[in-house]
């Protein structure tokens, strides 16, 4: 079977939301709810058809879709400038030393402090593949392929790129670091909360969260255990942030924990790799293996391929990865080495 990354449309809902239900919950960019993922893909399509190349508080869905069925069997978003609308809160951790002269003793205290530095970043994120295709390096072709369109379309998105993966759940759905510090002032489960904030944003972590420092000494030890980790089947994303220039630097999620990887978007590695080229020739090629993108907005598709690069910065590429974009000789790619 041959995959395509392309634009998500309003028809793709129904796909969303069955993969939706199979998040397992923690999945805050996809709530197994039909009318959040209807507003999203809205918003999504707003966002393709505006044309200004300015940077602004946008959302784009793209969606891995099966090119000879059709079926959508994976997504992933990319937001331009978050905290734009609702603050963008996320728990930094850091550390506290005090000495004392009469004890001549130091002590050195974690804490979490909740803060917005983050803000007006962009993010990539709700990266999700259908259990069924986790092979064959499609979760990589959905996760870079987000990096080729910040590529092809640079002037819409910030200087600093965040990804926040989701942290620990625990068997029966609820979060360790949610019960040991929120879950306390909100009273609810991690689940409610989760589901509430994807359905209508976290303004009420604003309204009723407690800004000061929070000791990481006085949380159990479920809760300690779980700061800064990725849920078990996010340490493969995580791996894949990290080769393409992602650090974590401290900051958590508020709800679950999990680590926020962050990156200067000019120095991703895929997207200072890619490369812009007319294709110069379409043929049984056996060049290097590539990510190849074309089109701008809604006309955005990629998908694996191989290229072989001239000496005069044209391009000839596969002709099965021409098929599947609907390329001709004298278009224009953008690629990245695979």
């Amino acid at each position: 079977m041959t995959f395509r990354m392309r634009a998500s449309r309003t028809s793709d809902l129904e796909h969303l939301y069955e993969m939706a239900k199979l998040t397992g919950g923690g999945f805050t960019n996809l709530p197994a709810d039909r009318d959040a993922l209807a507003g999203k893909l809205e918003i999504s399509a707003k966002a393709f058809a505006n044309t200004d190349d300015e940077l602004t508080a946008e959302t784009f869905v793209l969606v891995l879709e099966d090119a000879a069925t059709g079926a959508v069997r994976g997504t992933c978003q990319l937001m331009t400038q978050v905290g734009q609308q609702w603050p963008f809160y996320s728990y930094r951790l850091n550390t506290l030393t005090q000495y004392s002269q009469e004890l001549d003793r130091t002590v050195r205290a974690e804490l979490l402090s909740l803060v917005t530095d983050l803000e007006g970043s962009s993010e990539v994120g709700g990266l999700f593949l259908h259990p069924n295709e986790r092979a064959g390096g499609l979760g990589l072709l959905l996760a870079r392929s987000r990096y080729l369109f910040i590529a092809m379309h640079r002037k819409r998105f910030a200087d600093r790129v965040l990804a926040e993966l989701r942290g620990i759940i625990d068997e029966r759905g609820g979060s360790p670091f949610w019960d040991g510090v929120a879950g306390r002032f909100f009273g609810m489960g991690f689940q409610e909360a989760d589901y509430f904030n994807a359905i209508n944003g976290n303004q009420f972590i604003a309204d009723l969260m407690p800004k000061h420092p929070v000791y990481v000494a006085m949380l159990d030890e479920e809760a300690k255990k779980v700061i800064g980790l990725p849920h078990p089947t996010g340490r493969a994303a995580m791996r894949m942030l990290e080769k393409e220039g992602f650090a974590y630097e401290g900051y958590v999620d508020i709800f679950d924990g999990g680590p926020t990887m962050i990156a200067k978007t000019d120095q991703v590695k895929s997207v200072a790799g890619s490369t812009s080229a007319k294709i110069s020739g379409i043929e049984q090629i056996e060049g290097e293996k590539a990510l190849i993108a074309t089109g701008r907005l809604i006309d955005f598709r990629a998908c694996y391929g191989a290229r072989a690069i001239n000496d005069d910065g044209t391009i000839a590429i596969d002709s099965m990865a021409a098929d599947t974009l609907d390329l001709s000789v004298g278009d224009t790619v953008w690629s990245v080495a695979r």
